[in-house]
């Protein structure tokens, strides 16, 4: 995502495809919604989601709860 797109992006939810490392907007927006918590997280705000469950989180602690609930980490 460039300077422009965040500059003409729409107010809404958006649709990101996430990658390693950055995220590719599907649908243009403002906001994603956390997985874990449902918390609006600006599209400036959001560092923390997950390649593998395709979800976006509010904090690291959150990102990482998820995870272990997923099996993903060890307890």
């Amino acid at each position: 995502m460039n300077q422009m797109e965040r500059d003409f992006r729409p107010d809404g939810l958006a649709d990101l495809e996430y990658l390693d490392g950055e995220y590719r907007v599907v649908r243009p927006g403002s906001f994603v919604l956390c997985a874990a918590t449902g918390i609006r997280i600006p599209l400036e705000a959001l560092r923390y989601w997950s390649v593998d469950l395709q979800e976006a989180y509010a904090s690291p602690d959150i990102a990482l709860q998820r995870l272990r609930e997923m099996g993903f980490t060890p307890k």
